[in-house]
């Protein structure tokens, strides 16, 4: 089967397509221009995250001990030491490199060459990835957050900063937008910790603060031991009350006349906020199973904001003849 080349923006929609995550089918109902700068926006974050978390291609022109793939051992908590850390806080250091890059139209690596053209036409500033990195470095050596404040430093550099990429590509009027795009990051990022306890945990991670765990007599083995007991729900429904606060605080600053340019952000807020539910409704068991939202509902979901918007922007049409 003769090999067919794609475009940088086919290999950027390709890379969110077969990940299939939440963020997915918030961009499908976006304008082709704005879906493909999303896409490709999307495949750099998702490319940072499997070099943190697993694996990925380095940038070009990394050697190839530099470029060395690490592999984690199957069921063995991995501490990203040795070896490992140095490594991908190398590659880490080499893809701000490329950023700088990036932003002088020097990159050509495939993709940052669509991100290149992304970040020139939507003016997306360059701090935002940087800011991305150094959340991603976290991951590399902190393994505890003692105070929500910390984590909140966590949440904010790896999702908030997110949000702000997106809404520069989804176009505002008002500065409170921008909080708006923070809190509703850090919802999102609240919502996958509780999701992922358990994958964190053999990663070596635990995010929920050391100060709320104190609080509800919680220990590490009792999550590691993946103990259900009843001061461990307390403590997540805790942190799920927190979640709700930072999903609550974000729709109350997005203003009425900006919702219709918020269209993949809203989406995206009502399949997170649904996943919420979901692991409320399974009393905090995040040991069994891997709680997620259905691609069906996913869809519906979609669909529903999607009509709900364009009834909006039909109504203001008429309004504004």
């Amino acid at each position: 089967m003769p090999h067919i080349a794609l475009t940088d923006s086919e290999y950027a929609a390709q890379l969110t397509a077969q990940s299939k995550t939440n963020f997915y089918y918030s961009f499908s109902m976006l304008p082709r221009d704005e879906r493909e700068a999303m896409n490709t926006v999307y495949a750099f974050c998702r490319t940072i995250d499997d070099l943190v978390d697993e694996t990925a291609e380095p940038p070009d022109g990394i050697g190839e001990d530099a470029a060395s793939t690490i592999q984690s051992n199957s069921g063995v908590i991995n501490t990203a030491c040795g070896d490992s850390l140095s490594h991908k806080r190398e590659r880490l250091a080499l893809w701000r490199r490329e950023i700088e890059k990036c932003y002088n139209g020097e990159s050509s690596h495939a993709i940052l060459v669509p991100l290149t053209k992304v970040v020139q036409r939507f003016r997306i500033p360059k701090q935002y990835f940087l800011t991305l990195l150094d959340g991603m470095e976290m991951d590399l050596v902190k393994q505890r957050y003692k105070t929500f404040e910390e984590l909140y430093e966590y949440c904010y550099s790896v999702a908030g900063v997110v949000g702000l990429m997106c809404i520069e590509i989804f176009g505002y009027k008002y500065e409170e937008t921008r909080e708006y795009a923070v809190q509703l990051g850090v919802a999102m990022q609240l919502t996958n910790i509780l999701r992922d306890v358990k994958a964190d945990m053999q990663k070596g991670r635990i995010y929920i603060p050391q100060e709320d765990m104190e609080l509800f007599g919680v220990q590490d083995y009792d999550i590691l031991l993946e103990q259900q007991s009843p001061r461990l729900r307390r403590l997540l429904a805790y942190e799920a009350a927190r979640a709700r606060e930072y999903y609550h605080s974000a729709r109350a600053l997005l203003k009425k006349d900006e919702r219709i340019t918020m269209l993949a952000a809203e989406i995206m807020d009502a399949i997170y906020f649904r996943l919420l539910e979901k692991i409320e409704l399974s009393n905090f068991d995040v040991f069994r199973k891997r709680i997620s939202v259905s691609t069906l509902h996913k869809i519906l979901i979609a669909l529903r904001f999607w009509m709900e918007n364009k009834a909006l922007s039909m109504f203001r049409s008429k309004k504004n003849k």
